[in-house]
């Protein structure tokens, strides 16, 4: 995030227009400069618009879809709660499906076996841990099923690049490699789709005098979805040095990554990714549960926070035990047992990298199964 001192030009042109959310001067600024990375790496013409957090954005993108109540969306069992929680209060039915065993990403054929077994209204992929996804397989995909795709693209910021016929929904979240606090966009080529959602983050009201609904009035109900002008002060600062974050990032996962792999006994497994993914956290599979849990036992011991992102599936929370899966989930149920999430971030020193990995190599022994 950015120090007060980086923030402070952007605060003082808050304060000059007194204007404070409700679409101002910095969020347009953000939304211009975010969609001219993206234009600049399009063929197609692109449209985009801030959320207040990517979750939102889901959201309304489902509603903007304008499908029946209770249409069937296909999601991957490993992903952060919000991917059906969006479903769900978007009023439709998350269908949880397995991942692919390489690249841990719901597939274009997966969501075609889905189709065929359990019948789909939508889907909603997920650039999981950031990797991208292969948008001329889902251009296929929609192209053959007429399917409308989501991808939650939430920590896919830097990766994720091409949108195609899908719609794509980023974070903004502090945790993310382009933080605005909090936050989210929706990119698409489909102009129409991006005023819907932005009228819906406005609660509904339209604002545009062409339209034939009268200005203020509310044809759809929506809901408060707007991205405040702190927020865009906090995704400016930090989208002027992008290129030097991105980087940071980059270098580190790669660094932390080879110290890993050189820990005797260890032989960590990684998820397929494009070379250069910009990684937003530091998740690999074991050979064993055993194994991960020995990890885990041995960085708490050191004072080191170990996660189990994205775990358990969600056919295992409690909230979603009752919702449809699409046949079984056991490369789910394997990355379940195995994979494990070490402290990742663009602070972390050499120090505490090398804390880690003595925490790490302790746990790995003979005995460990």
């Amino acid at each position: 995030m950015p120090v007060a001192e980086e923030l402070l030009p952007w605060l003082k042109r808050i304060d000059a227009t007194r204007w404070y959310s409700n679409f101002g001067p910095l969020v347009r600024e953000l939304e211009g400069a975010l969609i001219g990375m993206f234009a600049a790496r399009s063929d197609k013409a692109l449209h985009l618009t801030t959320v207040s957090n990517c979750t939102a954005g889901l959201e309304l993108a489902l509603l903007a879809l304008n499908l029946k109540p209770g249409s069937r969306v296909l999601v991957p069992a490993l992903t952060f709660v919000a991917t059906a929680t969006a479903v769900m209060r978007a009023g439709h039915l998350p269908v949880i499906a397995d991942i692919d065993p390489h690249t841990w990403l719901l597939t274009p054929a997966i969501a075609r076996a889905a189709l065929a077994r359990d019948g789909l209204d939508a889907v909603l992929p997920v650039a999981t841990f950031s990797c991208p996804h292969e948008i001329d397989g889902w251009n296929a995909f929609i192209a053959e099923t007429g399917l409308p795709v989501i991808i939650d693209a939430a920590a896919a910021f830097g990766n994720q690049w091409d949108c195609g016929r899908t719609t794509l929904v980023f974070s903004l979240h502090a945790t993310k490699s382009l933080a605005a606090g909090e936050g989210g966009m929706v990119v698409s080529r489909d102009f129409d789709l991006v005023a819907r959602i932005r009228k819906l983050s406005n609660f509904g009201i339209n604002l545009d005098p062409h339209e034939v609904t009268p200005v203020g009035q509310v044809e759809r109900a929506g809901i408060n979805a707007k991205m405040s002008e702190y927020h865009a002060a906090i995704g400016l600062a930090n989208l002027a040095k992008w290129p030097a974050l991105a980087a940071t990032r980059v270098e580190l996962h790669a660094r932390y990554a080879a110290r890993l792999g050189e820990v005797a006994g260890l032989n960590p497994r990684w998820q397929r990714v494009p070379a250069g993914t910009v990684r937003t956290l530091m998740c690999f599979r074991v050979r064993s549960g055993g194994l991960r849990e020995a990890i885990e036992v041995a960085c708490a011991a050191a004072g080191i926070e170990t996660r189990r992102w994205y775990l358990p599936p969600l056919n295992r929370h409690f909230a979603f035990a009752t919702l449809p899966v699409s046949g079984s989930v056991p490369e789910a149920d394997r990355l379940f047992d195995e994979l494990v999430g070490l402290p990742f971030h663009s602070g972390l020193s050499a120090a505490n990298l090398d804390a880690i990995i003595r925490a790490v190599s302790r746990a790995v022994g003979p005995t460990t199964v």
